[in-house]
């Protein structure tokens, strides 16, 4: 089973891909995927958004939850979506304890800042686990104006690796990397005890992560960083279709998919 210090020893890169429900984070789990992030990306992968920022605490509960009774070997990460943290210290705790204790996640991912530092330091001292996350962080898509790469001048690029470092010491037991620049995301691996796993980050980080939409291909789109390892939305139009013309058609039900009782003959 992968625990939070283990991610630390390992010696292959890690593996991460989010999931939002029982059956997919079922096969995640058994295709031997070390870490299962029940991400606020289900705004737009799952729950028809338009962004991160609708998604709720009780959202992201209740599929970690499910999440969590179909996986048996994978750390389990549940992400704190906007304003479940950082508004006021004890809710922020408070928050993430029930993620824990409610919903039975591993750990909670918090898109970090200058402001997550001493948050990140409490959580762990209470005994919450919590993985980092720099460079593009979606909850911010306002005030960044957009999904843009992260991190691309100097001034940017030394603030990530000095908040990054920052989180590692207050106690981030690892930290997502999105959407940087490959030289920076190898900065920042070299730089930190801790495991870094990257998204649009190049291939020096410790790990990688995708959207489960994305690496499977159930999506009409996925991001330019991203690959598609299978096309479930084409296998799942097919058969949703061929369902359809059998049932039109009337070869669905055939014979073997119903039976008559001859005990109701008297029926009618």
């Amino acid at each position: 089973m992968t625990t939070t210090r283990g991610l630390r020893d390992r010696e292959a890169p890690i593996t991460m891909l989010t999931a939002y429900d029982a059956p997919s984070a079922a096969v995640v789990d058994e295709a031997g995927v070390d870490v299962i992030l029940v991400g606020d990306s289900m705004g737009n992968a799952v729950l028809g958004y338009d962004s991160t920022l609708p998604v709720t605490l009780d959202e992201i509960a209740s599929r970690t939850a499910a999440v969590a009774r179909a996986t048996a070997d994978a750390l389990v990460v549940a992400d704190m979506p906007f304003l479940s943290f950082g508004v006021e210290p004890a809710e922020s705790v408070r928050n993430a304890g029930r993620l824990l204790k409610e919903a039975d996640a591993d750990a909670v991912k918090i898109e970090s800042g200058p402001h997550t530092v001493e948050m990140t330091r409490r959580m762990t001292e209470v005994g919450i686990p919590v993985m980092a996350h720099l460079g593009l962080t979606p909850q911010h898509v306002n005030r960044l104006g957009g999904y843009a790469r992260q991190g691309t001048d100097q001034d940017a690029a030394e603030e990530i690796v000095d908040l990054a470092g920052a989180h590692a010491e207050a106690g981030a037991f690892a930290l997502v990397l999105e959407h940087v620049p490959a030289n920076l995301a190898g900065a920042v691996t070299e730089a930190l005890e801790v495991p870094t796993i990257g998204i649009g980050a190049g291939p020096d980080c410790d790990g990688q992560v995708l959207v489960i939409n994305d690496a499977v291909g159930l999506g009409d789109w996925s991001p330019p960083f991203s690959r598609q390892f299978g096309d479930v939305r084409g296998e799942m139009l097919d058969a949703v279709t061929a369902y359809r013309e059998a049932v039109e058609s009337g070869e669905f039900p055939a014979d073997e998919h119903w039976h008559v009782e001859e005990e109701l003959d008297d029926l009618y």
